[in-house]
């Protein structure tokens, strides 16, 4: 029973979180939606999108650990590595993404180049969650979300005998 109660209260916190994280990434995400673009007319689209990728990714880490999962202070340099490891495979999901397009579409225009990249980047942005949730920032919310505490056994008391009294074998006996 304890357990199915820490789960419901958990529930809230996973929906609230992820409305956060919506909010915070997916801003992220339009911005760097339209940084993309606007910089794949200067430069190689997949240098444009890595570059955009590690700013985005800090300015996210550093948001996520403020408001979205709570931790209540900056992000450490663990997490933002973490945090680091999950957009690389953004990255990847995003250029996968815009390489078929190439193949599939002859001449993209820019409002279908940037559709694409938002969905693809939608979708690797739920993967993240998953993953930023349950392994980067998970420490700090598991205080919240732990089960009741398994009953410890109590430790033995030890039977020390008095070597200088005489020994009362009857008050050992009824000790063990």
């Amino acid at each position: 029973m304890p357990a199915a109660r820490n789960q419901q209260q958990a529930a809230p916190a996973a929906v609230t979180s992820f409305a956060r994280f919506a909010l915070c990434g997916g801003g992220v995400g339009v911005a760097a939606g339209f940084a993309v673009t606007a910089l794949g007319t200067w430069i190689p689209w997949v240098l444009a999108n890595a570059l955009v990728t590690v700013v985005s990714t800090v300015l996210s880490t550093e948001l996520h650990a403020r408001f979205t999962f709570g931790t209540g202070g900056r992000a450490t340099r663990r997490q933002h590595a973490q945090s680091a490891g999950s957009a690389a495979a953004a990255y990847a999901v995003t250029c996968l993404a815009m390489f078929v397009l190439e193949h599939l579409v002859a001449a993209p225009d820019a409002m279908l180049r940037q559709t694409v990249y938002l969905a693809a980047s939608a979708l690797s942005g739920m993967g993240r969650f998953a993953v930023l949730r349950a392994l980067v920032f998970a420490r700090h919310r598991s205080r919240t979300t732990t089960s009741a505490p398994e009953a410890t056994p109590r430790p033995l008391r030890a039977v020390t005998a008095n070597t200088s009294a005489p020994v009362d074998r009857a008050a050992l006996r009824r000790a063990a």
